[in-house]
């Protein structure tokens, strides 16, 4: 998959069929749109094409607000869209001025000048442009005087399952883990770098790898106590993570963490890059009375996500 940070003058591009939009999260809604456009790339010996933008379009227009969470970093994002098979992602600066833009500069100046879009492929409620004046019937407009073909996707093909960005974020926070991941169509993933801790879990017997997520956007599930498989060094490991404000080792609420522990991996991995899936949700988080009641908790929970991993249908 090639990515290109904006436009150039003459895009390397062939037959472009183009279909627009942030896409977080690439979930099921998002790739029956992606599956399309790869089709009618292939009918038309074309590539097909995302254009996206970035910084995401709240954080330039409403930066007084801090409530953005993100279902994917950009990583995250190019690397599951890549593993669709897409070919082109064009990434667009987004800007005030870019958000000024009418609709007609929009589709005259990207699409068809820039892209030289030969088909465009949007949902039926898709909206763009200053005061999201660009629409279906706007488009149409342009389709009828042949600068491109259009196609619609209805919205029976989109909203069968109900998918919504918005939707799995509340399972996400909700702890409803296994909701969020069936919408997505795979696991729910964090990607972080391994941190040193306070060390607490080796002197119970259960260390673990603290996770540090970089992107303050992303969002992070519900505390509790989670089935994951960790990819370290190009391999995944099966573990279990809790994420939580530790209230039996730490009575102050500073900082939520992430801790993985790995079954049957005695390696140290500080500084290394993560990956982690998660996989299915096992038990809130709970303050114990001792380190001894919290131990016992935790071996039952080790148990639990064995049981899990013993028995589930995963990738």
């Amino acid at each position: 998959m090639r990515i290109f940070e904006g436009l150039t003058e003459k895009m390397p591009i062939k037959n472009a069929v183009v279909t627009i939009g942030t896409f977080d999260g690439v979930h099921l809604g998002h790739q029956e749109i992606l599956k399309t456009l790869i089709s009618e790339a292939e009918k038309r010996d074309g590539e097909s094409v995302l254009l996206t933008f970035y910084p995401h379009p709240r954080m330039v227009l409403f930066p007084e607000q801090t409530d953005l969470q993100l279902l994917q970093t950009q990583t995250e994002k190019l690397d599951k869209l890549a593993s669709i098979g897409l070919q082109n992602v064009v990434i667009y600066p987004f800007s005030k001025e870019f958000a000024d833009l009418s609709a007609e500069r929009f589709v005259e100046e990207i699409l068809i000048k820039g892209l030289q879009a030969k088909m465009v492929i949007i949902g039926y409620d898709h909206q763009f442009g200053h005061n999201r004046e660009g629409n279906l019937a706007f488009l149409k407009q342009y389709a009828e005087k042949g600068h491109f073909e259009l196609l619609e996707i209805p919205a029976e093909q989109i909203d069968e399952a109900n998918i919504s960005s918005s939707k799995i974020r509340k399972a996400i926070l909700g702890g409803e883990i296994s909701t969020a991941n069936s919408f997505l169509g795979s696991p729910f993933e964090l990607s972080g770098t391994v941190v040193k801790g306070l060390q607490n879990g080796r002197k119970i017997g259960f260390p673990t790898a603290n996770i540090h997520i970089e992107d303050g956007h992303k969002i992070i599930p519900a505390t509790g106590v989670y089935a994951v498989e960790m990819e370290v060094s190009g391999k995944f490991h099966p573990g279990m993570m809790n994420i939580g404000w530790r209230p039996t080792v730490q009575e102050e609420k500073l900082e939520r963490k992430i801790e993985v522990h790995l079954f049957d991996f005695d390696r140290e991995i500080y500084d290394e890059s993560c990956q982690i899936r998660i996989l299915s949700y096992v038990r809130g988080e709970h303050k114990f009375p001792n380190l001894e009641a919290l131990k016992a908790q935790i071996t039952s929970d080790e148990a639990t996500v064995r049981a899990y991993f013993s028995t589930a249908q995963f990738s």
